[in-house]
């Protein structure tokens, strides 16, 4: 029986108990996940152990293959399973054209609309000097060195619409002028289906300053 305290912990995944030491570590690892909170790591681990030793054994094997296996692409950093992910290595890729994300799963996000086909480079994150993160702590040395072998005729910058990734754009934007022909930015505004009325000022305003012939 879960205790009251678990019942009780005010977020705080080490609170999370139902008396078993190997249940309760397993729940405080699966509410480290982004997004899970106590309730759904309990369900994970829950529905884990209903599924049997086999549904257990699958995962182990899956999570020692990710720490075996996966590390990251030398060219853009990207996720990869050798030297260089599955997107340097397509040959059949505009070379000219260089989207800058900021992690690799807004690189997946770009690779799901169909409509770019050129090549990436994956920053690791984004400016944010308060946490600790510096132009040295992103991937920027090895964006800078792509850039001067002058194969790319244009950089898009892809990095999210916060104060943060405007910082970081601003930065590459910066970095990157002297070296390529063009920079272009990612335009945003207003989303597919959504009302004037709930909009907030900042969308609205990058929507208006961002419109275009139509």
């Amino acid at each position: 029986m879960v205790r009251m305290d678990a019942m009780t912990g005010m977020g705080d995944p080490s609170s999370i108990s139902v008396g078993l030491p190997s249940v309760d570590r397993a729940m405080v690892l699966f509410s480290r996940f982004p997004g899970v909170g106590r309730k759904s790591a309990q369900r994970m681990v829950h529905h884990l152990l209903r599924q049997g030793r086999g549904e257990v054994e699958q995962l182990l094997r899956a999570l020692q293959a990710l720490s075996d296996n996966v590390g990251h692409c030398t060219v853009c950093h990207n996720l990869a399973e050798g030297a260089q992910c599955w997107i340097c290595t397509d040959g059949r890729r505009e070379r000219a054209l260089l989207c800058v994300v900021e992690e690799s799963m807004d690189l997946l996000a770009v690779e799901r609309a169909g409509l770019f086909n050129g090549y990436y480079h994956v920053l690791g994150g984004r400016l944010n000097p308060l946490g600790g993160m510096g132009p040295e702590q992103l991937n920027l040395a090895t964006l800078e060195s792509r850039l001067r072998t002058g194969q790319t005729t244009e950089l898009i910058i892809a990095t999210n619409p916060t104060v943060e990734g405007e910082a970081t754009a601003h930065y590459v934007a910066q970095m990157a002028s002297p070296l390529v022909a063009r920079v272009t930015r990612l335009a945003y505004g207003m989303p597919m289906g959504g009302e004037l009325e709930y909009l907030d000022e900042s969308t609205l305003y990058q929507a208006l300053a961002g419109r275009r012939n139509f």
